[in-house]
This record gives structure tokens, sequence and C-alpha cells, in this order.
């Protein structure tokens, strides 16, 4: 009898994992397909006003470099504004930041949100200024000159009210750093080119995302949850806005270096994409009903497994089925080849070196090493990871 539960056991989360790896390889081969390719992106004959809010928290320094390379633009200086929400940022970065031709806000919020940092901005703009766009940078985003350029054009090219551009790792110097490299390059592969390829809404990224001004100001004033931009994500698809994804318009972005913090914002992922299944899930009967396919696909992809539980479910039964039966590993093993394949054609080429397949497989270390971060044994699996990637 217990044979049989373990067998079952083991089905069902072979069909769970496999239903996860099949929604990634649709998009993945239709991402490194001739069809994904983008035709060039016309002069935008007008000059829309933009305002850029750069919410930054205890990250000053950061925010200041964003402000340097933002006010560096080939746009008219006249055509944009930018706004520092300085949230329990040190003085000194305040004082420097205060010397920018920008608008500094300093609040102290009791409980920080970046929600309320961008409602604070919005609510604090000039009224006798009219702004067509706002964009939002994480503090420590490094923009090319042309940035704004560039998205004027596309944003004109889209035709949409929200448009997301492309979001690249600035470093890749650490086990953890290089994963998140790696994986926002999946992300971008798979949850954004793959899907406007075949006609559905890219995902937002939480940075470089441009949005109809007066459609933000209207949608960010009641938002109250720390995954801000997954509430107006879901928002833009439940009003039927189309989000697009504009791959050659480059933002880059700093990445975690360690492995508690790599895994701390993953937790905070995981618990944000199921909070808003739980609070979504009941769009999706009418979803169907009324083939609002943007929707169903969202919810269902919230659904799925996340990336590093999912390594980490493969890459355990790929180990231990051998020693309890050998036939059972047989389907774990090649689950396991398969997500590897759908990972390189998802992953650009200037990411896959001789270290790219090593990463994946010290996926289960890095997660040992952030839950025994304090202990001797957490010391060591961080350490032996580092030397190997």
């Amino acid at each position: 009898m217990s044979w049989q539960i373990f067998s079952t056991l083991d089905t069902i989360l072979f069909i769970l994992v496999s239903l996860t790896v099949l929604y990634m390889a649709v998009f993945a081969f239709v991402s490194a397909s001739v069809f994904s390719k983008r035709q060039s992106i016309p002069k935008a004959k007008r000059q829309n006003r933009f305002i850029i809010l750069i919410p930054a928290y205890k990250n000053g320094e950061s925010a200041l470099q964003t402000v340097h390379f933002t006010l560096g633009q080939t746009y008219p200086q006249r055509l944009f504004d930018v706004t520092v929400i300085s949230d329990h940022c040190d003085e000194m970065s305040n004082f420097r930041l205060a010397q920018e031709p920008i608008t500094l806000l300093a609040p102290n919020f009791k409980k920080s949100q970046r929600a309320k940092s961008l409602q604070l901005a919005v609510n604090n703009l000039p009224q006798f200024k009219i702004y067509d766009i706002v964009i939002i940078l994480r503090p420590g985003s490094i923009v090319e000159p042309e940035f704004l350029e560039q998205i004027n054009d596309a944003y004109e090219a889209a035709g949409t009210k929200a448009i997301q551009a492309h979001c690249v790792s600035q470093n890749r110097d650490t086990a953890p750093a290089r994963l998140s490299a790696i994986f926002e390059e999946i992300n971008n592969s798979i949850f954004r080119r793959g899907h406007i390829t075949l006609g559905l809404s890219a995902a937002t990224a939480g940075s470089a995302q441009a949005f109809d001004f007066n459609w933000f100001k209207e949608n960010i004033k009641d938002i109250n949850t720390i995954w801000d931009d997954k509430e107006l994500e879901i928002r833009l698809i439940r009003q039927h806005i189309y989000i697009d994804y504009f791959d050659h318009i480059m933002v880059y972005n700093e990445k975690k270096r360690s492995a508690e913090d790599f895994n701390r914002e993953r937790r905070r992922w995981t618990i944000s994409q199921f909070s808003l299944i739980l609070r979504n899930i009941h769009y999706l009967p009418s979803a169907i009903f009324h083939r609002h396919y943007d929707l169903i696909d969202k919810i269902l992809q919230w659904m799925l497994l996340p990336r590093m539980i999912l390594m980490a479910v493969i890459f355990v039964a790929g180990v231990t089925m051998p020693f309890i039966y050998f036939t059972f590993a047989l389907k774990w093993w090649l689950l396991f080849a398969i997500v590897l394949l759908i990972f390189a054609l998802a992953t650009p080429n200037y990411l896959v070196d001789d270290k790219w397949d090593r990463t994946f497989f010290l996926i289960p270390l890095i997660l040992l090493s952030s839950l025994l971060s304090r202990t001797f044994i957490g010391k060591k699996i961080r350490a032996y990871a580092n030397r190997r990637l």
C-alpha cells in the first residue's frame, strides 16, 4: 500500500512539474524562432513629455548614479523631468541628490512601500506641468543616452498605454548574481519576447516601464501592496490594455550578489505570486467564457512552479530516485535535460559559457546556503558554490 502511495505521489509531482516545463518550452521555442524578430521601429512624429520616477529605499548612492545617466539624454531636456523619492536614505546621499536638477522628495514612512513612494511623487508633481508618459526606474539602473528617444519611438509605435524595456544585468561576479542574470534573460525570452510573438501581453519587470501618465496616476493611488508592479500589471490586463515589450531598449540593473539576498528576493516573488493567484483566480471562469486570453495566460503563469523550486525538485528527484527505484529516475533525468535545453534556447549567447551548465547544477547549493546561512555548514556550502563558479 505504501509503495502505491509513493508511486502516485511521484506521478502527481512529475505531472505538475511537467506542465510548468511544457508552458516554458512553448514560449522558449517561439522566442527563439525567426518570427520573434521585430521590425525596425519608425521615428516618432510626436515628442512626448516624460516624468521619470526613481523610488529609492536606503540606496541613495545608487539613485544618484541613475540620475546622472538619466540626465545625460539626447532627448530635449525641456521635455522630461526626474523625481527621486529618497525613503530612509542617508543625509549625504540626499545632499548630493539635492545638487542635481531634479525634484527630491525625502519621506520618512513608518512602513515603507514602493507604492507609497510612487503615490507621493505623483501627488507632488507641479500642477502646471502636463505629462504624457511616466517611466519607473530602479535605483542603480543605467540607461543609454538614447533611452528616452527609444522609449518615445517605441511608445508611439506600440499604440498602447504600457511598454516594457529590456532589463539586463550589470554584474555577474558571484554565483547568485550570475544566476540572476541568466534568469532575467530567460524571463525576457519566455515571458516577454515569446509572449508578444504570440500576441499576448508581456510580463512587467518592476523597472524600465513606461505607462500612460493619466492611467498611472489613476491606478497607483489606491495600491497598498509590496508588489505594486504586479498589481499594476494585472490591472492593465483586466482592463484589456496590451503590454508591449521592446528588446532593443536596454536598461542595466545591478543583481544581488549574496545567496541570502538572492533567495530573499525569490521568496518575495513567490509570496507575491501566491497572493496574486488568490486575489485573481476568481476572474478565470469569466476570462475563459469571454476569451480574454491575456488574463487566462497571466493567471496560469502565476500558477506555475517558480524556477528555483522547479530546478530543486527535479534535481532532488533525479538524485534520490535511483536509490529508491531506478526506473522512476529516468523520467526525471529526461525532464532535467529538457529544462536545460529550454534554458539554453532562452539564454542569449553572451551568457552561455563554460560556467552556464554548472550554474544550474549549483541551484540546490545556493538554496541550502541561504537556509543555513548562519551556520558553519551554510558558509562552507556558499564558499564551495562561489569557487565552482
